[in-house]
């Protein structure tokens, strides 16, 4: 008995939905896309610091090497507690000849600030103290998920305003969307994609101590989406 009851719930599913995709077919319908974009400036960038006691002069610590650092980056209001982060710490033994082991150690930091001016300031700071293992590591957009539901929003509305372009000169209207399908790519944070530019010249190419304005390339965000629309007499 359970069996048939089974069989009987199978066959009815099966017929509505084999009703719902034939009514579907049968509904007179528009299919249009639309796609939008914009650019965005991105306002995180993670700068990534090696510290290693081999590449200082005089074999400095890493830990004097990392206090030194320290305290330029609060000397350029940077909070060290919440932009500077610890990434891994490493330490190599080499061996010079017949001589003792010496212990090589590194440090490898994220520092993360939030525009192209304190970028540039950073990597000057950390040039005069011997600090020059410094690269851009990734850039990213705050408000992303913000970004991509308007991005999302205008595209509906251009898929709209498509579609009744095309149904006008026929005399007919848009009804109501029956079939949203949302191509949209989901945005991933950039790692060592955004070419640095130096806008100004360097230090000593200027004769003046101004720090170098990074400029960054911007984030082009976009989405697409696919709507099926209902059409009216």
């Amino acid at each position: 008995m359970k069996k048939l009851l089974l069989v009987v719930s199978i066959t009815l599913f099966t017929v509505s939905a084999m009703a719902q995709s034939k009514n579907f077919l049968d509904t007179p319908y528009l299919e249009t896309s639309a796609r939008v974009d914009t650019l965005v400036s991105p306002d995180k960038i993670y700068l990534s610091i090696t510290i290693k006691e081999k590449d200082s002069k005089g074999r400095k610590s890493v830990e004097e090497q990392e206090n030194k650092m320290a305290q330029s980056l609060k000397d350029l209001g940077i909070d060290v507690e919440k932009q500077l982060t610890i990434k891994n710490l490493a330490s190599n033994y080499k061996k010079y000849f017949l001589r003792s082991k010496d212990v090589l150690k590194s440090k490898q930091y994220s520092l993360l600030v939030y525009d192209g001016l304190t970028a540039g300031k950073v990597m000057a700071a950390l040039e005069n103290i011997d600090i020059a293992n410094t690269y851009l590591e990734k850039t990213e957009y705050s408000k992303m998920d913000d970004l991509e539901l308007t991005l999302k929003s205008r595209a509906v509305k251009k898929a709209k305003f498509k579609a009744d372009a095309l149904t006008k000169p026929l005399g007919q209207k848009v009804g109501m969307a029956i079939h949203i399908v949302d191509n949209s790519q989901p945005y991933y944070p950039r790692y060592n994609q955004p070419r640095m530019q130096m806008k100004a010249m360097s230090m000593e190419d200027a004769g003046a101590p101004e720090p170098l304005d990074i400029g960054f390339e911007q984030i082009k965000v976009e989405s697409t989406v696919n709507v099926k629309f209902r059409i009216t007499e």
